[in-house]
């Protein structure tokens, strides 16, 4: 079965979080991105754990489905494009604190279990370590491979993954508080990684330029902090939908396979290049060892970004493909293109209804900006957005690229595109 995960996301418990993060609001909200299954976030939070459990129920094995009666009444605003059935795995990201080898560690982690009572035992595990009850995302002071064993000898069903393993502050291999390789992190324990989430800073081929990561398969996941930022990245699988069928995908077994990730265009990452946001000072990584690392401006160290720290770890030319490798697939969300089109912001009242209408005509998110011709959008009266769609999938794009914390800007239109010239020669 071909279906799209989204493995990473948050709850309102966790900071800068938005309260819309609901059981319901994220089963509405997959249906209208086109998303399969949904990682439930913070299992750990009691509070969410009991809501967790008082709206869901078992599902295939090892995941789960909104209760009938409140996934009813959701339904009934959901287009007939987008209704298709929904599940939730139950995961959680841990942020490890730690000191090793020397150096202060601040690395986030993936766990996932296969059912509530497992995840019952790994809330206890880790209660006895730190406050779970403060956020969703809970910070302990635990070592990445001790939380890996932690889980593992509860069940050889739970799982860890690292999280958005390039970022900056709160990675394996984060520039300023990571790890250079998988074996410093785990040790003897590494055999058990068996995939990294690339976060929204890399994409594979960025990946694909250490050799060490050949066995390790690419996940990628919206992190989302609210219902609509779900699915900005995606895992597009054929397997058995299940837990294992889900992992076995990961760990390239059974004939389960990662068809390809589906990947923000990196430079709109925050993280993407080097810079100092206070002075708006944006670096390639050339420029950012030219001035020593420091901004030019004030003079301060600058944060060193995910590109610049794939060229330090690297041992393999860019352009190169390892057989292992999945494909992958860059996307930008369709409010977004939507707002260009419009030459609004995404977020406006215009783009809302638009966005809505077109689900409505042509099915979820992912349909759209993947698979409907965009003959047929044009067509229908959309041919800026045709435009737009059809410069996404070939990857003519235009990029002011993400740096210190602030997202870069993909732009997919141009002013000449708005004119009247323009808009007969599109037919």
């Amino acid at each position: 079965m071909k279906f799209i995960a989204d493995l990473h996301i948050h709850s309102p418990y966790s900071r800068a979080c938005s309260k819309e993060l609901t059981p319901e609001n994220l089963y509405k909200w997959c249906q209208l991105k086109g998303i399969t299954v949904l990682g439930t976030s913070d299992f750990t939070h009691p509070k969410w754990y009991q809501e967790l459990q008082d709206k869901l129920i078992p599902a295939e094995p090892g995941l789960y489905a909104l209760k009938p009666n409140l996934a009813k009444n959701i339904d009934k605003n959901i287009p007939n494009t987008c209704r298709a059935q929904v599940r939730f795995l139950l995961q959680v990201e841990i942020s490890s604190i730690y000191k090793k080898n020397g150096k202060c560690r601040k690395i986030h982690n993936l766990v996932y279990a296969p059912s509530f009572d497992t995840a019952a035992k790994i809330i206890a595990r880790l209660e006895k370590i730190g406050n779970l009850r403060s956020d969703g995302r809970p910070i302990l002071g635990l070592d990445s491979k001790t939380l890996l064993q932690i889980i593992k000898d509860i069940s050889p069903e739970n799982h860890l993954v690292p999280a958005h393993a390039w970022t900056p502050w709160f990675a394996i291999f984060g520039s300023e508080s990571g790890f250079d390789s998988l074996e410093e992190c785990f040790e003897d324990l590494t055999p058990e990684i068996f995939a990294i989430e690339t976060g929204l800073s890399s994409d594979p081929p960025m990946n694909w330029r250490l050799t060490g990561l050949d066995n390790i398969t690419l996940m990628s996941n919206s992190d989302a902090h609210s219902p609509e930022k779900l699915a900005r990245e995606g895992n597009l699988l054929d397997t058995d939908l299940t837990y294992q069928g889900i992992f076995n995908a990961f760990k390239r077994k059974q004939k389960s396979r990662v068809i390809k990730t589906l990947e923000f265009f990196p430079e709109e990452g925050k993280y993407h290049i080097d810079g100092h946001r206070n002075c708006k000072i944006s670096l390639q990584p050339k420029d950012t060892l030219k001035h020593k690392g420091l901004c030019p401006k004030c003079h301060k160290p600058v944060t060193v970004g995910v590109l610049h720290r794939v060229e330090k770890l690297a041992n393999r030319p860019e352009g190169q493909k390892p057989k292992t490798a999945n494909n992958y697939e860059h996307i930008v969300p369709l409010k977004e293109i939507l707002g260009q089109t419009l030459n609004v912001g995404p977020s406006s009242k215009k783009v809302n209804l638009l966005y809505h209408q077109l689900l409505a005509q042509f099915g979820n998110e992912f349909h759209i900006l993947r698979q409907v011709p965009t003959d047929t959008i044009q067509q229908q009266g959309h041919p800026l957005l045709a435009l737009a769609l059809n410069r996404m999938r070939l990857g003519q794009i235009q990029v002011n690229a993400g740096y210190d914390g602030e997202f870069g800007v993909i732009s997919l239109l141009q002013k000449k595109d708005f004119t009247p010239t323009a808009q007969m020669a599109l037919f």
